[in-house]
C-alpha cells in the first residue's frame, strides 16, 4: 500500500506523522544529558543489535515488544524504573521506532518523554560515549 504519490510508504508516513506529536531531542543535545540523574536513556532496540553494536552510555533496554507493558503500572510486567518523575529519551537505530514508541507512551499519558533524532547510528557517528553490552 502506497501514498498517493507513490514515494512514501505506509511506515514512513506514520514516523512522519509520529515525529509532528512528539518532542524530538538532538544527539548534540542529549550527549549533554548522558550523565545527568534527571534523565533515562531507554534503548527499546532488539537485544541482538545491543550485542552487536553497544548501546549508549548507561541507558536502559526496554525492547520495543514490551515497552508499553513495562511502563503500564496496571500490567504485570510493569518496570519501576518508569515510575519516576524523570525524562526519558528513547531510542533504536534510525530514530523510527522511538518516534512511533514516543507517541504510544505519550497517548498513554507519559510525560516527559523524547525520541532521540537519528537513533544509535547518528550517535555513533558524533563518536558520542557508549557501552559493549555481552
Amino acid at each position: 500500500m502506497k501514498s498517493s504519490n507513490n514515494s512514501i510508504t505506509p511506515v514512513k508516513l506514520l514516523v512522519e506523522e509520529a515525529k509532528k506529536k512528539i518532542e524530538i531531542i538532538s544527539s548534540i543535545n542529549a550527549n549533554k544529558k548522558v550523565e545527568n540523574k534527571d534523565y533515562v536513556f531507554v534503548d527499546i532496540r532488539d537485544i541482538r543489535e545491543l550485542w552487536r553494536d553497544g548501546k549508549i552510555k548507561n541507558s536502559y533496554h526496554a525492547p520495543r515488544g514490551m515497552l508499553e507493558f513495562w511502563v503500564d503500572p496496571s500490567s504485570p510486567y510493569y518496570k519501576k524504573i518508569f515510575s519516576n518523575d524523570k525524562k526519558f529519551i528513547l531510542y533504536c537505530a534510525s530514530g523510527w521506532r522511538s518516534s512511533l514508541a514516543t507517541l504510544t507512551l505519550k497517548n498513554m499519558g507519559m510525560k516527559n518523554i523524547m525520541s532521540l533524532e537519528g537513533g544509535y547510528i547518528n550517535w555513533k557517528k558524533n563518536n558520542f560515549p557508549v557501552d559493549v553490552v555481552k
